[in-house]
């Protein structure tokens, strides 16, 4: 009685199993001519959608190859090992491992390396150590700039180390109301771009410019080099001043202003914040207009290459109310709280 039993559940399952084989060939047939009928003028036209079919038919019902008359069944199991290979590579997807570290993070470590191009991992990761930010130093290596050259200063930082050391001086004429001429004298200081002496003549000889300079720098506090243009009146009695403070003279060549571009830029301010707005009645007046203008430029006018500062270290307020103070009768003006 049992193996009578076992007998007809064994053909039971042998009859229902063709069956389910048979339904898929009926499948794979019926979608084979759905693929046929779409019109294609060189190859079978193909979507993934029938790939994705066919290939699930094949991977339940090995035996539908022998009804495969689209393709060739060498392309239905590289379907299959092809969607193998993908399925698994998204099962070993990384999923641990080491945390990433945000975008913040990320552009600080950049930052630094951009800006001190001369550091290595070591130094940037002891600099956010001290900030607070804990990361290891293999974290900040993957992350720094790779420039693919040696690490090396750039211009602007070479010449902001030895702008300390270099002033510049210059003449410029200014008419009076009755049209005579009066001489302007400016030396500037790169470092800062500190607007040291503005002296006013009628007669500029190398001896009254010696003076200025004199007047300009103490002893201990003269520049290494000092940047003028060829004009006449820099003659020999400035030069041998100059040399006995230990100063390097430095002429430009014949008609190369920009040599000279930082004295050159002050000369143009002055003359397009200022004088170009007043009327000089004489010498005095000028010096009185000169010498307001030249305490608004060194304590109140904000510079562009002095992060938006003046050169006196003009200090910020934050507390209380704005008001106005006018600098030339009103022609610029300090805004300051009280």
């Amino acid at each position: 009685m049992i193996a009578f039993l076992t007998w007809l559940l064994l053909a039971m399952r042998l009859r229902l199993k063709s069956r389910v084989q048979l339904e898929a060939e009926i499948i794979t047939l019926r979608q084979q001519v759905i693929i046929l009928s779409r019109k294609s003028r060189s190859r079978v036209g193909l979507k993934n959608i029938d790939r994705l079919i066919l290939v699930c038919l094949y991977r339940l019902f090995p035996s539908i190859l022998g009804a495969i008359i689209a393709l060739k069944p060498e392309t239905l199991i590289r379907w299959h090992h092809r969607g193998f290979r993908a399925y698994w590579h998204w099962r070993s997807r990384q999923g641990g491992g080491r945390p990433c570290i945000d975008h913040e993070l990320r552009s600080l470590i950049r930052w630094m390396c951009r800006e001190n191009p001369l550091w290595g991992a070591p130094r940037i990761h002891g600099e956010l150590l001290m900030l607070g930010i804990k990361v290891s130093e293999s974290t900040v290596g993957r992350y720094m700039i790779r420039t693919g050259r040696p690490r090396s200063q750039g211009w602007k930082t070479f010449l902001r180390n030895h702008a300390a050391g270099i002033a510049s001086i210059d003449l410029f004429v200014v008419r009076t109301i009755s049209f005579k001429l009066l001489y302007a004298l400016v030396i500037l200081r790169h470092a800062r771009q500190r607007l040291l002496t503005i002296g006013v003549t009628t007669n500029p000889t190398a001896e009254w410019i010696a003076g200025q300079v004199t007047e300009a720098f103490p002893w201990d506090e003269a520049p290494r080099h000092l940047i003028r243009d060829r004009d006449y009146a820099f003659g020999p009695a400035y030069i041998r001043r100059i040399r006995s403070m230990g100063i390097r003279d430095h002429p430009t060549a014949p008609r190369s202003p920009w040599q000279n571009g930082y004295v050159e830029r002050l000369v143009g301010s002055i003359r397009g914040e200022c004088l170009d707005h007043v009327v000089v009645f004489g010498e005095a007046d000028l010096r009185r207009v000169l010498k307001a203008y030249a305490s608004y430029y060194n304590g109140v006018r904000t510079h562009l290459s002095l992060d938006k500062d003046a050169p006196l270290f003009r200090r910020g307020h934050t507390v209380g109310n704005i008001a106005a103070i006018p600098i030339l009768g009103g022609l610029h003006h300090h805004y300051v709280r009280i």
